[in-house]
Order: structure tokens, then C-alpha cells, then sequence
């Protein structure tokens, strides 16, 4: 027999109203991310048809509209008004666009497994989940609320990349593989960094009232970060032109030109005879 409901249903029923008029959906965000990528990259087309310079136009179009439909019930929390961010956001869409194609262009010349641009627009999760970074770190940017967090939960979904809209994030950024990467709200990235899966770069446990501080670390320049390595702590700087090796864990600042890696042994035991015998051997390098 089912519980008898009557007595909180009055409840939800009141709060959805509330709120239906007030917040985005995360059926808003996806619409407006795929959206802007399909207007942005005619590989996104469904077909050829769309691809022509008439239809990118009408496809901006809708998304600027449907953007002011989004912000609306924002009004009153925003500094700017809803069409003045909306023509920002549409402005700085070519900006944006020109950092897109070189980050796709880092991975391809950085992936060996990769066949063509084309392929790591469609196909890599790392582009897909920083293209739609770049779109909501604008929004961030001019404090539009909720709606940046969204767009990245929607990629955090689709690709496994949890990429927060308020980090700053350099040029030609590649992520390759991407599985698990986590980059925190005050992380700041340098250009030509290089990260690979389960890679997190977070912040040290802090008080709720820290939050409008630096929590997460600065990632200088030219900068390679191997699979699964933590780097913790808003005073954490790694140096231009550095290499952190997998499963390294870090809570401290490190020059440029660095070369960190986490040493364990590697213990090997085979049959020989009617006992076993333990080899030891120094951790493999690493290759991915």
C-alpha cells in the first residue's frame, strides 16, 4: 500500500510555482550550449543544408532570443540589464570563436591518435567540455547568476570534465582524454597547458567564509600534468615549462622548469621452482 502523500504534495506544488518563472533550466543550458556550438562550428550541422552563411546567421539569432528569455527573470539580481549582457556575450562571441580553434588545434598537434581538427571538434570530450567553459566563463564574468553553473554541469555531464566557469584558462588549452579532471573556481591557467585524465586541481580545505578567496592553484605556462595528479591550495604556483608526473600529489609552489614525479616500488613475484621469488624494480616512466 502507498504512504499517504497529501500532506507534502501541497508543499511542492507551492515551491514549483515559486520558482518556475524565476530559475533557468539545466533544459535551458543545454539548448543554449548546443546551440551556440552548432551556429559556431558548422560540423555541429544535422546536415549540409545548415551549414550556409544564411543559416548561422538565423541560428545566432534564435540563441540571442532565446538567451534574453533565459536572463529575464535574472532582472532585478544583475548589475547590467538582460539585453545589455546578452549583446556582450554576442560581441565577444568572435573572441571566443578564435580561442576555440586554437584549442582544438593544441589537441590535434598534441594527440597522435588524432586525424584531423574536425575529429577533435566533434569527437574529444576535452574540446567539447572546454568549448562550452568558454561560453559560460563569459556569463561568469558579468556576474549573470546560476545560469554559468548550469552550462558547465550540463558539460560536467556529457563529458566527465568538471570545469568550473569562474576559472581562468589560458591559450591553447588541451585536455587529452579528460576522464575525471576536476578544475576549481579560483584556479588560474596559463597558455599552452597540457592536462590529462583524473587530473585535480582544487582547493585546500577551507571555511565558507574563505569563499571569496583564492582557494585553487595557478598553473603558469607551457605546463604538463599527468594522469591523476592533485595539485591543492590557492598559494600553490607550478612554474612555467614544468612536468608533474601521475599520482602526484602537491600542496606547495614549484620553480618553472620543473620535473615532479611520484617514486613507489614496483614488487614482482614469479614462480620458480617450487617457491616464489620478489623482484624489485623502480616505478616505469610514464607514457600515455
Amino acid at each position: 500500500m502507498l504512504p499517504d502523500f497529501s500532506a507534502i504534495v501541497p508543499i511542492i506544488v507551492q515551491k514549483a510555482l515559486e520558482y518556475q518563472n524565476t530559475l533557468p533550466t539545466r533544459a535551458d543550458a543545454k539548448a543554449f550550449a548546443e546551440g551556440i556550438l552548432q551556429a559556431l562550428f558548422p560540423h555541429f550541422a544535422s546536415s549540409q543544408d545548415e551549414c550556409c552563411e544564411e543559416n548561422s546567421e538565423k541560428q545566432l539569432a534564435a540563441m540571442y532570443h532565446l538567451l534574453v528569455n533565459i536572463l529575464k527573470p535574472y532582472g532585478q539580481q544583475m548589475e547590467s540589464g538582460v539585453e545589455q549582457i546578452a549583446e556582450t556575450f554576442f560581441q565577444h562571441l568572435p573572441q571566443i570563436y578564435e580561442k576555440l580553434w586554437l584549442d582544438a588545434e593544441a589537441i590535434f598537434q598534441g594527440d597522435p591518435a588524432a586525424e584531423s581538427i574536425e575529429e577533435v571538434i566533434l569527437a574529444y570530450p576535452g574540446f567539447h567540455a572546454t568549448a562550452v567553459y568558454r561560453i559560460a566563463h563569459e556569463f561568469y564574468r558579468q556576474s549573470v547568476p546560476l545560469f554559468p553553473r548550469l552550462l558547465s554541469e550540463y558539460a560536467h555531464s556529457s563529458t566527465s570534465i568538471d570545469i568550473h566557469p569562474g576559472a581562468v584558462i589560458g591559450e591553447r588549452f588541451c585536455i587529452d582524454h579528460g576522464t575525471g579532471i576536476v578544475i576549481g573556481e579560483t584556479t588560474a591557467i596559463g597558455n599552452n597547458v597540457k592536462i590529462y585524465q583524473g587530473v585535480t586541481l582544487g582547493a585546500l580545505s577551507v571555511k565558507k567564509s574563505l569563499a571569496e578567496t583564492k582557494r585553487h592553484p595557478t598553473i603558469e605556462d607551457n605546463v604538463i600534468i599527468y594522469s591523476n595528479a592533485t595539485i591543492l591550495g590557492g598559494q600553490t604556483a607550478i612554474g612555467a615549462d614544468s612536468v608533474i608526473g601521475g599520482n602526484v600529489w602537491l600542496t606547495q609552489s614549484i620553480p618553472p622548469h620543473s620535473l615532479v614525479y611520484h617514486t613507489s616500488q614496483i614488487r614482482i613475484q614469479t614462480a620458480e621452482g617450487n617457491g616464489y621469488q620478489t623482484q624489485e624494480s623502480d616505478a616505469w616512466e610514464f607514457v600515455i
